[in-house]
């Protein structure tokens, strides 16, 4: 990118190409990144920040789809960013979410970008906050994050979204297994998706008893259980107003500051971490000599890491 601010000048008057530009500075975390962002952070903060999530299968892409349809319909502009998985051998992704949402494709109110999850645990990508942002400060007024269908103790999501969706469906596994993959600690909502299957009205009965067993301690949000089924449309208007329910509850008492305080926080720190890790890096020789030395028993490995740490400029030497 020869001129990040015209690009982002560009991007803030709607120019697609221009944001989708911006999104992959990001992403490959060029120099441009740190620039974009500078400019773009004081115009970010406006979006309503929807993170979906749930088990592959349980319907996460058509889900979306059909809710950047309703969202639509009320005139708000919509982006997505959908992460997909990466392939352990080649790196790549199949990025299959801008085919499923083609029909979205032509509206010029509608942002559809894939990215490659490489690796990531968590399931999102490592590039996520700085896209989010990108799409905030571009004025979209709701910013879908997707994320790779999930399994136990991957719920990144709950740290980069305002509100988390939970998508479940009849069959997807008993109530040992919801809770064991953490994800009605973290859910804002949740949905039974496919609601017209058999057992999806004792999945949705299971779940709120599940829910509503929980402490909750006074003016706090109780996650509600809603039936959906994203390929008729039944529930998605309910659902739609759940969701703007939840960020103006939590915008009124509080906790919609505190949960983007936190967002920050945890991106401050993975940036940081981040440049810590490219410092060690660019001394690699001097780590294969100190992890030598480690073997040969002439230094043990706190004094090792105490002595490159120092090396450095990070700590001082005869700590």
């Amino acid at each position: 990118m020869t001129d990040p601010e015209e690009t982002v000048a560009r991007a803030l008057q709607g120019d697609r190409r221009s944001q989708a530009r911006l999104i992959s500075a990001v992403e490959e975390r060029s120099e441009a990144a740190e620039i974009i962002g500078r400019q773009l952070a004081p115009l970010a903060g406006s979006a309503h920040i929807v993170g979906i999530t749930g088990a592959p299968g349980v319907g996460k892409s058509t889900t979306t789809s059909a809710l950047v349809g309703h969202w639509r319909e009320r005139g708000l502009r919509v982006a997505v960013v959908a992460i997909d998985p990466s392939s352990p051998f080649t790196g790549g992704a199949l990025l299959g979410d801008r085919v499923r949402m083609t029909e979205h494709s032509t509206d010029r109110n509608v942002f559809i970008r894939s990215m490659a999850a490489r690796g990531q645990l968590g399931g999102l990508s490592a590039a996520t906050p700085g896209a989010i942002r990108v799409l905030d400060a571009c004025g979209f007024d709701i910013v879908v994050v997707e994320t790779v269908g999930v399994g136990q103790n991957e719920v990144d999501v709950v740290r980069f979204a305002d509100t988390v969706l939970i998508l479940m469906a009849p069959g997807m596994g008993d109530r040992i297994q919801a809770n064991k993959a953490g994800l009605l600690e973290i859910g804002d909502v949740i949905a039974v998706n496919k609601s017209d299957r058999p057992g999806a009205a004792a999945a949705q009965r299971e779940l709120r008893a599940m829910i509503s067993a929980k402490p909750l301690a006074a003016g706090d949000w109780r996650p509600p259980v809603l039936g959906i089924s994203a390929a008729d449309g039944s529930g998605l208007p309910e659902l739609v107003e759940t969701l703007a329910e939840h960020q103006e509850v939590t915008a009124a008492s509080g906790h919609l500051a505190a949960r983007r305080a936190a967002r920050a926080s945890a991106e401050v720190a993975s940036l940081a971490e981040e440049a810590f890790m490219g410092r060690i890096s660019a001394n690699g020789e001097r780590l294969k000599t100190l992890a030598t030395q480690v073997t040969g028993g002439q230094l043990d490995p706190y004094a090792a890491a105490h002595t490159l740490l120092a090396e450095i400029g990070l700590e001082r030497e005869n700590r």
